[in-house]
């Protein structure tokens, strides 16, 4: 009788349930691998579909749905369990892995024959009709079925990048090394400044619209890269006395100011000029025309909260034009970035209570009250153990 593994599924819109799901069998050396899954994260992702709100890569042509019913999961630390038998593999960097590694890895799984992948190898733009993100594309009914880190194993595609982790980084912060990798949209920023008053220089100033996991990860790599004024809007109190904990220096709650407040206290931070920087990781789209006026002449505004489409806003172009306001879209994340992102993240782990950012953890067997306790404005990243 085969083994069983126990996971956490998605069925639909709304819906969790629990399924037995056969431990896969790993075929002679091509390469593939079983994980023990220690923890994962939840995602902003991983809301978005619970809801409905499927559509992800939109008006691209890796445009897909999230496949239903789907085990969630891809902010995740594990342990190999077994590898293919007659298979070596190895991590991102070239290290060969053995069960009882402790690892991490990329969501995306791509071809690495493509144009994008031959020519952007750092980012995961693939197109090749192969292309998968765990979590996110593939069904528990598909492939090898164990296609998400919400289950006690999971399967890991020989075309999987996987990153050993660190011997003293906690396993919290393993799962938060994919979100951090997102962060690279300010090192982008950063890369634009050259004496020219463009993007984001030493002691510029950030906003940050929106202080869930992924703002309180752009405060903290804007706080790392050398930030002066650190401004931060939210609707929750919670959030932004978090956000402050981290090192944010302003914290506006939008249900106590108007839009003309916040702007007008943006231009005053900042000696009239407005911010260097303004990242939008809230996934509303009303926030935009705001953020927009928030940055000066020359800034950078930095779009990463719209994983997935929640629809269109207005936006006055005349604007982007008038001030010179250069644009990034941040869809994923630096595959390149997961081992700099952990030594980073142990190289400064007594500058920020890092503790603090996971506010809740949950059994696997609790996932659905996980999930809807990730929503409240109330909590900050949650973490589900995969194991009782």
């Amino acid at each position: 009788m085969s083994k069983m593994v126990k996971a956490a599924v998605v069925e639909g819109p709304g819906k969790i349930g629990f399924r037995e799901i056969p431990y896969p069998k790993l075929e002679y050396g091509d390469g593939g691998a079983i994980m023990k899954s220690i923890a994962s994260g939840i995602c902003g992702t991983d809301k978005h579909t619970f809801k409905g709100e499927t559509k992800q890569n939109g008006g691209t042509a890796t445009e897909f749905e999230a496949a239903y019913p789907l085990i969630q999961g891809h902010e995740a630390v594990g342990i190999v369990e077994e590898i293919a038998p007659g298979s070596v593999r190895k991590d991102f960097y070239g290290e060969e892995l053995r069960p009882g590694d402790r690892i991490t890895f990329c969501p995306d799984i791509v071809c690495g024959e493509c144009y994008y992948c031959r020519t952007a190898p750092w980012y995961p733009w693939c197109e090749d009709p192969s292309r998968e993100c765990y979590g996110n594309s593939m069904s528990c009914e598909q492939g090898k079925r164990l296609n998400g880190a919400f289950a006690e194993y999971m399967y890991l595609y020989p075309k999987a990048y996987l990153y050993k982790v660190p011997e003293k980084l906690s396993n919290d912060l393993a799962c938060l090394t994919e979100v951090m990798c997102v962060t690279y949209s300010l090192d982008k920023a950063k890369e634009m400044f050259a004496f020219d008053g463009e993007g984001f220089e030493f002691g510029g100033a950030v906003v940050v619209q929106g202080c869930g996991p992924l703002g309180l990860a752009h405060v903290i790599k804007a706080k790392m890269l050398g930030a002066g004024t650190i401004i931060v809007t939210d609707i929750s109190d919670y959030k932004l006395e978090l956000a402050k904990a981290f090192g944010a220096d302003i914290c506006l709650n939008v249900l106590k100011t108007t839009a003309e407040e916040r702007i007008d206290i943006v231009r005053q931070a900042t000696h009239g000029f407005g911010a260097n920087v303004v990242c939008e990781c809230s996934g509303v789209p009303t926030v935009v025309p705001e953020g927009l006026k928030m940055v000066r002449k020359c800034g950078v505004y930095l779009e990463v909260g719209h994983f997935v489409d929640v629809g269109p806003i207005q936006a006055n172009f005349h604007e982007i034009c008038a001030k010179d306001i250069r644009i990034v879209g941040m869809n994923n994340h630096a595959v390149t970035g997961y081992r700099p992102t952990m030594e980073m993240m142990l190289k400064h782990e007594h500058d920020f209570p890092w503790e603090k950012f996971f506010s809740h953890h949950f059994k696997l067997d609790q996932y659905e009250e996980a999930i809807k306790t990730s929503m409240s404005p109330e909590s900050m990243k949650v973490i589900v153990s995969c194991w009782d």
